[in-house]
């Protein structure tokens, strides 16, 4: 059995709980509304407006004139999720990070000694609010694809369990764009063709779906079923260390998504300092308004796991794609692979103080965010324009 733990609008949630004045009221976590910030995350008053992630902060000022804006503090929300990380570990050792504020556990070998999944699950979700003073949707299931979907479903402060034999029963009711890799284009596609549950897609044969959808058919086909035998598999195992996100609304401007990138390459520079690696070979993932999919990737000259390294050659994938392609983006990726363990890296003799110094900048934010959340340092460039000349952190 899997749980899938999913924070709720965890970074406001964070500034909240910080800040019991804000408790109610609608909080923007964010780039300023008077310049081209985007939204990272809103409170859940605010969401009431109708306002999101990625959605321009003007935007959401026009949304709602009285919400709150505060500048987001990444290496805060990390030291937060080193916290949640920690709760995780009292029960399996098998946990596979998908962002600051959400992960898988495995906790099929903890139940003699923990207990049930559904016990876990419960036990987890009252840690989070007891030692944290914040709240987690919880979905427990026999397989990801599931998991992550019932955690999902009853938000903010859900808990939704999917036992084996009941999952073709939760599934076939719900949209199609449950389905991961349906996204609004490709609902409207099967739209279409008379399909707008996972139970009318499940009840289409294989070579019917082939013929319509070609190479993606048997994604959809064994997600219609309830069939995802991916493991879960810790940082420490993994071939490579990844996040991506997915836009409400789909993004044009490049100010913006690099923004949303100096996010992705923070959070991968922590989760890659946690589990002691380091990597090599950078890629780059962006999915389109169209739904095509590309990759991106670059070889260092050698491994690292500080941030302003990945940031530059995250920087410099993303410039080079973007010169040739400006269609609407609506989600974007960063991973590194090619990983192997801190220190296994041959120095160069001249930079080495260089990265001596910038190593020392990651471990400093990292200690200071540990011990100090509040007056945490943060990079200024995220969810925010760089200012012309300053583009890179």
């Amino acid at each position: 059995m899997i749980v899938h733990v999913d924070m709720d609008a965890f970074y406001a949630s964070v500034e909240q709980r910080d800040n019991p004045s804000l408790i109610g009221k609608p909080v923007i976590v964010g780039g300023s509304a008077d310049g081209r910030g985007v939204v990272a995350a809103s409170s859940y008053e605010a969401r009431k407006f109708g306002i999101f992630s990625a959605m321009s902060a003007h935007r959401a000022k026009q949304l709602c004139p009285n919400a709150i804006f505060i500048r987001p503090r990444i290496d805060y929300y990390a030291s937060v999720s080193k916290e949640l990380r920690q709760i995780f570990e009292e029960f399996t050792p098998i946990i596979e990070p998908l962002s600051l504020d959400e992960a898988f556990l495995d906790v099929t070998g903890s139940e003699k000694a923990k207990g049930s999944a559904v016990h876990i699950g419960r036990e987890i979700k009252s840690l989070v609010r007891e030692r944290l003073n914040l709240t987690a949707s919880v979905g427990v299931a026999p397989s990801k694809f599931v998991a992550k979907i019932a955690s999902d479903l009853e938000k903010p402060n859900g808990f939704v369990i999917v036992m084996p034999e009941l999952v073709q029963a939760f599934l076939d009711p719900l949209p199609v764009s449950r389905i991961w890799g349906v996204g609004k284009v490709k609902e409207q596609t099967f739209k279409r063709f008379a399909i707008s549950t996972i139970g009318q897609l499940r009840c289409m044969s294989l070579d019917t779906l082939q013929e319509l959808f070609g190479t993606s058919a048997e994604h959809y086909w064994r997600l219609s079923h309830g069939i995802d035998d991916r493991a879960v598999v810790p940082d420490r195992d993994a071939k490579s260390i990844s996040n991506e996100t997915t836009f409400a609304e789909d993004l044009r401007d490049t100010e913006d998504l690099k923004a949303w990138l100096v996010l992705l390459v923070e959070q991968v520079g922590q989760r890659l300092r946690r589990s002691e690696k380091i990597g090599r070979t950078i890629e780059l993932k962006i999915r389109f308004a169209s739904f095509k999919t590309v990759t991106r990737s670059l070889t260092l000259h050698r491994s690292t796991n500080i941030t302003k390294e990945l940031l530059e050659g995250a920087l410099q994938v993303f410039t080079n794609h973007r010169q040739n392609d400006r269609e609407p983006i609506r989600l974007i990726g960063f991973g590194v692979s090619n990983l192997s363990s801190d220190g296994l890296v041959q120095l160069d003799l001249f930079d080495q103080p260089e990265r001596e110094q910038q190593k020392s900048i990651d471990k400093v934010t990292d200690e200071i965010a540990k011990k100090f959340g509040k007056h945490a340092l943060h990079r200024a460039t995220a969810v925010k324009k760089p200012s012309k000349g300053n583009e890179t952190k």
